[in-house]
């Protein structure tokens, strides 16, 4: 049966890509992509088909017969994907071909063999068009997790606030894998900058239970290990009593109810502090008068 269906495919290839494109824009509602790259793909994927018949079976894709069909299927789904053709318009990719191909099926062969022919190319393209409907499925899980990737980097962004001070400020809720990655992020940037104090502001995380405090804590001994003392700031009342109430233990690590607390703990820490320039000049201006007095 293969052989057969192979070498109607082999042999009237360019009628069926013709055909097969037309049944394509009959069935679509929308233009995605250009008549070229159509064309392009329907004659990569008859000339698998071919190759595919000639070296396997038509009621399994496991043959190695199949690779090259896969291969093809697998970047038509990303493709496609990519261009915004849902899954149900890039499986009638595969599904669209059958009209044209079972009506040169009912030409081409004797009428005894032409309804063994039809279910053997039936279950080949069911497969094929299943195939290329999980292959897309995965292109768009891959698409999801790689942003879901980005967005976590994004939304822990450690800032330097001043030299050998280090802020990290974290929204939303505080999962396994985000801590992760508030762990490597806080722990490069302790190495990078050298930093002395690492200031976990929690204000934007909305609440804080057992979990969200280990999680906490770990990154916080992490840190400690690099020599970063910790200071966690945002501690807002409702916070406070929720810790109280679950019996916490947030052991020696100090906490701060704003984040410019935690920041001039920093500095107090760090052997550094912030002046007003007014209140300095006014300062110099005192002791030049005094400088002066005492002269005369």
């Amino acid at each position: 049966m293969p052989a057969k269906l192979s070498e109607i495919v082999r042999k009237h290839q360019q009628t069926l890509v013709s055909e097969w494109i037309a049944e394509q824009k009959s069935v679509l509602s929308r233009k995605l992509m250009r008549d070229a790259e159509l064309e392009e793909q329907c004659a990569a994927f008859l000339s698998a088909l071919e190759r595919g018949l000639a070296d396997g079976e038509t009621d399994s894709l496991a043959g190695k017969g199949w690779g090259e069909m896969k291969e093809l299927l697998a970047a038509v789904s990303r493709t496609r994907g990519q261009s915004g053709h849902s899954p149900a318009e890039t499986a009638m990719f595969v599904f669209s071909l059958k009209r044209p191909l079972f009506a040169r099926i009912s030409r081409e062969l004797p009428p005894g063999d032409v309804a063994a022919e039809q279910w053997s190319a039936t279950v080949l393209l069911d497969q094929l068009g299943l195939y290329t409907t999980e292959m897309y499925q995965r292109g768009r899980e891959e698409v999801i997790a790689r942003q879901q990737q980005e967005v976590l980097e994004l939304s822990t962004p450690v800032v330097k606030l001043w030299d050998g001070i280090l802020a990290l400020p974290m929204i939303g809720t505080l999962d396994s894998a985000r801590t992760q990655v508030v762990m490597e992020t806080l722990l490069q940037r302790i190495v990078e900058t050298g930093s002395a104090v690492a200031i976990l502001d929690i204000t934007g995380v909305p609440t804080v239970d057992t979990l969200v405090a280990q999680h906490l804590l770990k990154t916080i001994a992490a840190a400690r290990l690099m020599g970063a003392d910790c200071i966690i700031s945002g501690i807002r009342p409702q916070i406070a009593q929720t810790i109280v109430h679950l019996g916490v233990d947030l052991g020696n690590v100090t906490t701060k109810a704003t984040l410019a607390d935690a920041f001039a703990l920093a500095l107090q820490r760090t052997g550094q502090a912030v002046i007003r320039v007014a209140a300095a000049a006014k300062k110099s201006d005192s002791e030049q008068e005094k400088d002066r007095k005492e002269r005369e």
